[in-house]
């Protein structure tokens, strides 16, 4: 199986998912496989009405129970909770084995998977101390799913906590003020704890001029 066959079969249940919640999604689907096991999403954003179809199961319906959480109750409700699989070498067949070591490296597979999801910012279910669900993964950053339900959503900052975790956040750069002979100019930037300043603008302030080379890549500054 490629990749690109493993994340199709779970594309259709990331739609709906938080932005941030489905990109370390797909982190978790393309670290997964890079240790040779595939997993797919079969849970991802259910409306009200499809949880309290699962509710009703195992109480008003027939079947076990598979959760304790009535619709609106659920974070799966609001995108920012997924339940995932093992994928099976047929590319159709899911297994549940929590002990299975499809990859041979005598650890399990399930447990490995885990880990990258713990990595990636996810709770797992299997760590509940009640009603352990082992498949399941939220990222639901300190609320709940009554603050959920009234509208709450998480704040930039915690979005952009997540996406630097994963390695998908755009580096902000602070802003470095520049001062010529006690005037300002265009500011510069820090980075790294260095102070990068705009050359021309130096220069030019200072009476020189600024030359730029792009045959050889070279700056000059002359009186």
């Amino acid at each position: 199986m490629t990749l690109e066959l493993v994340k199709s079969k779970s594309a259709a249940r990331l739609q709906g998912l938080l932005p941030v919640v489905r990109t370390a999604t797909e982190r978790l689907i393309e670290r997964s496989f890079s240790l040779g096991i595939p997993i797919v999403i079969v849970q991802g954003l259910r409306t009200i009405a499809e949880q309290n179809e699962l509710y009703a199961q195992g109480r008003t319906k027939s079947g076990p129970k598979v959760t304790n959480a009535k619709g609106g109750t659920s974070y799966h409700n609001f995108g920012v909770a997924v339940d995932f699989a093992l994928l099976l070498p047929d590319g159709r067949s899911v297994s549940w084995d929590t002990k299975r070591d499809g990859n041979t490296d005598h650890k399990a597979d399930w447990m490995q998977v885990v880990a990258i999801a713990k990595e990636l910012g996810f709770e797992w279910g299997g760590d509940w101390k009640t009603f352990t669900d082992l498949p399941h993964l939220q990222m639901v950053f300190g609320l709940s799913t009554a603050q959920y339900r009234a509208g709450k959503r998480p704040t930039e900052a915690q979005i952009q906590a997540v996406l630097k975790k994963i390695g998908e956040a755009e580096e902000s750069l602070e802003k470095a003020k520049v001062i010529v002979n006690g005037k300002s100019i265009e500011d510069g930037v820090l980075i790294n704890g260095k102070t990068y300043v705009p050359l021309r603008a130096v220069g030019e302030a200072l009476g020189a001029i600024v030359d730029w080379d792009n045959k050889t890549n070279t700056a000059t500054v002359k009186k």
